[in-house]
């Protein structure tokens, strides 16, 4: 299962149950989306999350995770990553990043979203756009990519294309299977280093996160909450994504990704 690299690759079947877990993780994710409004707290999104997991027969891959004590995590405004749910209240104009993830018969799926609560502020608006944009650019790439920092140099390029927006350095992806966390890293950026040969067998986690100030980030006194330095708002996108023999498959998305990925001119192949 795990080469030299200490890579965790995949049979067609493990990525079949990872596909399960991705799909209770989409609906998680679709659920609390519709929650985000104002007046509501973050606690409540969280329960929204737990009900979802509880009811699809699976278990929440965050809580009690190395102490996290959600289903969920919930950043909000310079808030980047890793917030913690509890009584503050989703307020008019907030952006709202929301990451979780689910576990199905020993295999994970983890992804995130963010969303901009009206009235928005344009700005907000293309930052989560150009963060979504770029995660799915990451994603295309490693559709033909022969070296994974061929995905960060693809989010790299998006990010500067756009313009006026900062790359977190300090979190990337990941890969994922038997568990949430697993080598190898996937950057969000340019690097130099080529990274491990993209194999069939991979299942990786890939998630930019994009601010709109500086990217220098600091952790909150909970040892969780990571936020902005000089406090501008960030945003947050992830999907988890099967590489195998066929092509990729992103197991968080309800239709693989083949609507958006059409885009970029990549066609996605379910799992034979």
């Amino acid at each position: 299962m795990f080469g030299r690299d200490r890579i965790e690759y995949k049979t067609p079947e493990q990525m079949r149950i990872m596909r399960r877990a991705g799909l209770v993780v989409a609906d998680l994710l679709d659920a609390v989306r519709e929650q985000v409004r104002p007046g509501v707290t973050t606690a409540e999104l969280d329960a929204v999350a737990a009900r979802v997991i509880a009811d699809a027969g699976a278990t929440s891959n965050f809580l009690n995770y190395h102490g996290f004590p959600a289903r969920v995590c919930i950043s909000v405004n310079s808030e980047v990553v890793h917030g913690i749910p509890g009584q503050r209240v989703i307020e008019p104009g907030d952006v709202v990043s929301v990451d979780g993830g689910a576990i199905v018969d020993g295999w994970h799926g983890d992804s995130a979203f963010s969303v901009v609560v009206p009235d928005a502020d344009p700005a907000d608006l293309e930052l989560v756009r150009v963060t979504e944009e770029a995660m799915w650019a990451g994603i295309a790439a490693l559709a033909t990519a022969d070296r994974l920092g061929q995905v960060g140099e693809a989010i790299d390029d998006a990010v500067t294309a756009a313009g006026g927006l900062g790359i977190v350095a300090e979190y990337v992806g990941h890969g994922i299977g038997s568990a949430m966390h697993q080598p190898p890293d996937v950057l969000n950026y340019r690097s130099g280093h080529r990274g491990p040969r993209v194999r069939a067998g991979m299942c990786l986690a890939i998630e930019p996160m994009l601010v709109r100030g500086e990217p220098t980030t600091a952790v909150l006194a909970d040892d969780w909450t990571v936020v902005t330095v000089d406090g501008s708002r960030a945003a947050h996108f992830e999907h988890s994504v099967a590489v195998h023999a066929g092509g990729i498959w992103v197991l968080t998305a309800r239709d693989g990704g083949a609507e958006i990925l059409a885009r970029h001119g990549v066609s996605v192949v379910p799992i034979g």
